[in-house]
């Protein structure tokens, strides 16, 4: 793979044909897919990050007002525009339109960095059957959150789409892998800016909490005294005490006393659907 500092290529002024060639030369075989809806706060450093690496960007929209879907369009992306399906139906429709089958997943607060770009360039990607895991630096109000939930993250985020698919789930989607697939620990990181403030934090967690519920109510869980009341304090106590989310000091508190809260508030409209299912 072709290494070298694109920025100073276009500083020394070279002709616009030659940067163009060894922007192809230095680009990979692999589509990044995001799904968005209002993020022009935060998609254009999202996909400056990607750049010269990745030439094929697929963008699923579900109904920006914003200057989100003119802010990729600007970067090259290939966007989408559709309504709200839920999360993996989403996520698959942009796998579909894919250019290359080897798919790298990331939400529209996410970047990577310089040292996860150069893993990216030295993967051969032969084997079909490979995933490839990607640790997190997961940042509340733009602090780096070492611990409790948020710290020691990784999830599964590169893969190829012949063998691997979201499935159908609305809110917290997983992956469907084949038997026998192969887990591969990439360095680098992938930077996800989570929010900017405490009301949208609290804001984001309440919608998760709602499609979380309605996700047990159609799968036919009942309300429990204990879960309601008993998982909250269990999840702060993981995750501040046992998590050493106390580290992170103020910021730490907040993200498990919210974590507390949701779980809570999950399990409240899951009692409220079922007494109330005709709403």
């Amino acid at each position: 793979m072709f290494n070298f500092n694109f920025q100073t290529i276009i500083q020394q002024k070279r002709p616009l044909w030659l940067c163009r060639f060894l922007l192809f030369l230095c680009s990979m075989n692999i589509s990044v897919v995001i799904i968005t809806r209002n993020e022009a706060h935060i998609i254009g450093n999202t996909l400056q990050s990607l750049q010269p690496l990745i030439r094929d960007v697929v963008v699923v929209d579900s109904g920006s007002t914003d200057d989100t879907v003119n802010l990729c369009r600007t970067f090259g992306a290939r966007v989408i525009e559709t309504g709200w399906h839920g999360y993996g139906i989403n996520k698959n429709m942009g796998i579909e339109a894919a250019a290359y089958d080897w798919i790298l997943s990331l939400d529209a607060d996410e970047a990577i960095d310089e040292e996860l770009k150069q893993s990216l360039q030295q993967l051969s990607l032969q084997k079909e059957n490979e995933v490839f895991t990607i640790r997190f630096k997961n940042f509340f109000c733009n602090k780096w959150i070492r611990f409790g939930e948020w710290g020691f993250d990784k999830h599964i985020r590169l893969f190829n789409r012949q063998k691997v698919k979201w499935n159908m789930a609305e809110v917290h989607e997983n992956l469907v892998f084949p038997p026998g697939v192969v887990i591969t620990l990439l360095k680098g990181n992938i930077l996800h800016y989570t929010v900017q403030n405490r009301l949208e934090y609290r804001q984001k967690m309440t919608g998760y909490a709602r499609m979380n519920a309605r996700k047990y109510f159609e799968a036919g869980r009942k309300p429990n005294f204990f879960k309601q009341y008993f998982s909250p304090v269990f999840a702060f106590v993981q995750h501040y005490i046992f998590r050493l989310g106390f580290l992170d000091g103020r910021e730490g508190f907040v993200i498990a006393k919210t974590t507390s809260w949701y779980t809570f508030m999950k399990y409240h409209y899951l009692k409220m659907m079922n007494e109330h299912p005709e709403n």
